[in-house]
């Protein structure tokens, strides 16, 4: 387990690197200044480590893997970038996100700018760049897809675990998914395993956000880099929240009918626990993390040793 752990700090470390040695002009300052910003955060890196996890066992280029580790996380950033602005979130890996140390239109503009150079790094690989970038360019048009979702469920008390389940799985897993599917779509996998691939990542990717539904609940806020509750102070409807609403409607709108109350998370954790609630959304994420080992499975001529410990990963984290 520790060569494990090493092998993920070796692969964050490369990436960290790599971000800051893109060739981020000085000038407009305006635009590219706050770009800089953003790849200065402490991410988890999550994604292109699974870029490189995925490269690694289909035996891919390195150099051509960090291309797409990179275009992943620059995605990601940028897609972070615009969530934080609709969702009042003013703190982003442990630093005020950009809305809030400059303002909205400039944070606009360095997304845009962010998803630019995302695009030109995979115009650059020099093998299947075309099928890379469509590939690419669907994910990111699921994850614009679900935060148009979870935008449209807010405050809405009719949303249902199977709409919570189709929004994040557009919103998160389609990310994931393509983190698994890139490489494999680099080297030339015939399609039945780029579809296993794809639903590896994808069951990843809602088990990561079901788990992530119960960190921002449970979790520590120094560790997560962002104030806790924010999801349900902005009328998230979350995994918990759902459950709760459909299950104790009397009890959890009386818990929620003070929001400013000061020890509302404190009743929150407290009724998420005693009424099971809690445990029940531990054994959804789990059920679907079980789902991507077993597409892992289906991929024939496979090392799954690092994937499944990266699946181990990801379910355990604290943060």
């Amino acid at each position: 387990m520790a060569s494990f752990l090493e092998l993920i700090s070796f692969i964050r470390t490369e990436v960290n690197r790599d971000l800051t040695r893109l060739p981020i002009p000085e000038k407009p300052a305006y635009l590219y200044n706050p770009i800089r910003y953003v790849l200065r955060g402490k991410g988890k890196r999550f994604r292109p480590i699974l870029v490189h996890l995925a490269g690694r066992a289909n035996h891919a280029d390195p150099e051509s893997l960090m291309k797409i580790a990179l275009a992943v996380e620059l995605l990601h950033n940028f897609t972070l970038v615009h969530d934080d602005i609709m969702d009042n979130d003013d703190m982003r890996h442990g630093q005020p996100a950009i809305h809030t140390k400059w303002d909205d239109s400039t944070a606009i503009l360095a997304g845009d700018g962010i998803n630019a150079i995302a695009q030109i790094l995979l115009s650059g690989l020099p093998d299947r760049s075309n099928a890379i970038c469509r590939f690419f360019n669907q994910a990111t048009l699921e994850v614009c897809e679900g935060q148009a979702l979870d935008k449209e469920f807010e405050n809405d008390v009719s949303i249902t675990e199977d709409q919570y389940l189709e929004m994040i799985g557009k919103k998160t897993g389609s990310l994931l998914g393509a983190c698994a599917v890139l490489p494999a779509t680099l080297i030339g996998c015939h399609q039945d395993d780029i579809d296993h691939f794809d639903q590896f990542g994808r069951a990843l990717g809602n088990g990561f956000q079901i788990h992530d539904d119960l960190l921002e609940i449970y979790g520590n806020p120094e560790d997560m880099g962002k104030s806790l509750g924010s999801d349900i102070a902005e009328g998230k409807q979350t995994m918990m929240v759902i459950k709760a609403r459909n299950q104790f409607e009397k009890e959890w709108g009386e818990i929620i009918a003070d929001s400013t109350a000061p020890d509302l998370m404190e009743k929150i954790r407290s009724f998420f626990t005693k009424s099971g609630i809690e445990s029940e959304t531990k054994l959804m994420a789990e059920s679907y993390f079980n789902s991507a080992r077993k597409s892992l499975d289906k991929i024939n001529d496979l090392n799954r040793e690092e994937l499944n410990g990266f699946v181990n990963l990801v379910e355990n984290r604290t943060y």
